[in-house]
């Protein structure tokens, strides 16, 4: 059976200060008692050109409960430790089953990049294919998703619920500086990946809450939304439409208490 909307993995701004040079200045000489002489007016200083507005950061990350009890492996050799981490988060048999655990700070940083996009990197991916098969529902000419493909989602609903907020934002704090080398290594040189972080949370809480069936079209091989506006979301908003209503309050209700941890700040309503 065919995938259904083209986004099918699970989960995970800006203040500007500009900063201008102004330069000029006057030049002023002086007459002498003697018949006044030509005085050629001294050139224009040059113009200093505006300095490009200074990236910023909207949402700083917080400082670190504790200091750190060893420090941070390099970027290049990070693999080993962040399995040992997401082993020690949700099992060493669901971290097999259900991620791809290498280059997975890349994949995060990717993810998370991505979530407010068109589409996710399947290339990149950090989970694995959701399991279980796709099912559609209703007449041939009126395909609906069915709401038994809410269930697929649930041990990532689960997963997600599991885990301490506080634990997961101070781990995220501590290695936040890998993470921001690799936003940079993606190109974002001025780029601050927490303001990314808090974009892409608040994108998935803004997806729109749909009741009554979600009905499909399939102009080619895979499924769409028939809903030209719910086919136009984002990434991470399809997946939470795919997760089922009640799935989906559950992670709204993590990724609000995510970024009022990280921010200090209740979403905007």
């Amino acid at each position: 059976m065919p995938n259904a909307p083209k986004t099918n993995r699970a989960f995970p701004v800006v203040i500007v200060l500009i900063l201008a040079v102004l330069a000029g200045g006057v030049y002023y000489w002086r007459q002498q008692h003697v018949p006044p002489v030509a005085v050629p007016a001294a050139p224009p200083p040059p113009v200093v050109a505006a300095k490009p507005p200074a990236p910023s950061i909207q949402y700083p990350v917080p400082a670190p409960a504790a200091p750190p009890v060893k420090p941070l492996p390099p970027l290049t050799k990070s693999d080993p430790e962040m399995r040992q981490l997401l082993e020690r988060f949700f099992g060493h048999g669901s971290v097999q089953e259900l991620f791809v655990p290498r280059d997975i700070i890349h994949r995060f940083v990717v993810l998370v990049d991505s979530l407010t996009e068109k589409k996710l990197p399947m290339r990149f991916r950090l989970f694995k294919p959701v399991a279980g098969r796709f099912i559609v529902t209703g007449a041939e000419d009126s395909p609906v998703l069915g709401p038994e493909n809410y269930r697929r989602y649930t041990p990532y609903v689960l997963m997600a619920q599991a885990v301490s907020t506080r634990t997961l934002v101070n781990t995220y704090i501590r290695f936040y500086p890998l993470l921001q080398q690799e936003y940079r290594r993606l190109g974002y040189r001025k780029g601050y990946f927490n303001d990314r972080v808090v974009k892409a949370i608040d994108n998935m809480l803004a997806t729109p809450a749909v009741t009554g069936p979600v009905r499909l079209v399939r102009p080619n091989v895979l499924y769409e939304f028939a809903d030209p506006k719910l086919e136009a979301l984002s990434a991470g908003q399809k997946v939470l439409l795919r997760m089922g209503p009640e799935n989906a309050a559950r992670i709204r209700a993590k990724l609000e208490r995510i970024r009022s941890d990280l921010t200090g700040q209740a979403p905007a309503r």
